[in-house]
């Protein structure tokens, strides 16, 4: 990825952020709903944070941690491709700094016949 000056762009990444959520098509997973995890990678030109120690100038991790915690446990939805696209524009629209989003939706505990450790869905994102 390049930033608008040609310089590449660094990271900030979340990794492994569980948040309880009623997403799913079938009913039991509306009604007692099930944990998620979530992986957020925001690429943001850091340069200018770094140079003075400025958080305003960086994208707050914290913050970001609280709103997709939020988002998965708001409003429920049938895909966790819908909830992965709800979580990468919360990042752009939230954060002016966020330049492009990767969001990996975790459901380990997705209701298959077959025995899977995970089930995940990655959506790649970024400013029009």
């Amino acid at each position: 990825m390049s930033g608008t000056d040609g310089a590449a762009e660094d990271r900030i990444s979340l990794l492994g952020l569980r948040a309880f959520g009623r997403h799913g098509v079938l009913d039991h997973e509306r009604r007692d709903g099930q944990e998620f995890v979530v992986d957020a990678v925001l690429w943001v030109d850091t340069r200018q944070a770094a140079a003075t120690d400025d958080l305003s100038l960086t994208v707050d991790y914290g913050a970001v941690a609280g709103q997709l915690a939020a988002v998965v446990s708001g409003e429920p939805v049938a895909l966790i491709e819908t909830l992965a696209d709800r979580l990468a524009a919360m990042c752009l629209s939230a954060h002016e700094a966020v330049r492009e989003v990767e969001i990996t939706v975790h459901k380990p505990h997705a209701p298959l016949v077959q025995s899977l450790r995970d089930v995940t869905v990655t959506i790649r994102r970024s400013r029009a």
